[in-house]
């Protein structure tokens, strides 16, 4: 499937900013499972390009002077890759040549939003007490999507696996953090992804969010499971970005001077063009 994206953020403050600077994972990259044929971002400032340990294409800006309204654009057109007809099970994610990124090792270590506290650990092991394939995966997700049930204005975006699953509801956000809890807890590498993912039911698009499992460290060997959908994700699924959990994969991070009364609107149009 291919498809045209247009991602559009507006923040808009009762009281101006005076200075903002942004860091944004808006741009999809070409992997093993999309190609990204365009895309572009139109911000308010001069944008600086790099790469983050994760592989993520990051960009920065800064932003001076007084301002009431801030909008942030990405379009683009993305393929996104399927086998005979569906998403693949398992690929490959090695860095490109040259390129400097983490070991999946490095996704075995917890954060402060992706602790597993004893009830979460003693939840999951039953599910990959013979091992981590793919259908213990599966298993492991659809047990979490009925344990944490997806529920809008349950939680944020600063609300922790632990809180999550203790309160038993919560976004995809939440789902895909409790799995990535869960897979550490128990010895299993896990990343936090961030992307979209189309429905053409929906009357609305919104942001995505769900689950890669190492399944070789040595090969560099991964799964990508969505929680809320109890999948392996297939070509409705457009990665933005990976990180340890949100907030190293959030599509938009800033920090500002002034701006008070923030408002936020947020409008994804996404448009099969195959």
């Amino acid at each position: 499937m291919k498809y045209r994206i247009q991602h559009k953020t507006v923040y808009r403050y009762t009281e101006p900013v005076r200075r903002s600077v942004h860091e944004l994972r808006l741009a999809p990259r070409s992997g093993p499972l999309q190609w990204v044929e365009d895309w572009r971002l139109t911000v308010p400032g001069n944008l600086t390009e790099a790469r983050d340990g994760f592989g993520n294409i990051v960009h920065n800006f800064t932003m001076a002077g007084p301002a009431v309204t801030i909008a942030i654009a990405a379009t683009g057109e993305v393929d996104v890759r399927a086998v005979d007809g569906d998403g693949p099970a398992a690929f490959h994610d090695a860095p490109e040549p040259g390129e400097a990124r983490v070991s999946p090792l490095y996704f075995l270590s917890g954060t402060a939003l992706t602790q597993a506290p004893p009830a979460l650990q003693s939840f999951a092991a039953p599910y990959l007490a013979a091992g981590h394939d793919l259908p213990a995966l599966l298993a492991l997700a659809d047990g979490i999507a009925g344990q944490v049930r997806y529920q809008s204005n349950t939680t944020d975006v600063g609300t922790s696996a632990a809180e999550a699953f203790g309160r038993g509801s919560g976004v995809c956000q939440d789902q895909a953090q409790v799995m990535v809890a869960a897979c550490r807890a128990l010895g299993i590498p896990a990343r936090y992804v961030s992307g979209y993912f189309y429905d053409p039911a929906a009357t609305a698009m919104a942001s995505h969010a769900w689950a890669d499992i190492c399944l070789d460290p040595a090969q560099g060997l991964w799964c990508s499971i969505d929680i809320t959908h109890r999948c392996v994700t297939d070509t409705r699924h457009v990665r933005l970005a990976v990180g340890r959990d949100y907030t190293s994969a959030a599509p938009i991070r800033g920090i500002l001077e002034g701006g008070a009364g923030e408002t936020l609107d947020v409008e994804i149009v996404i448009t099969p063009t195959d």
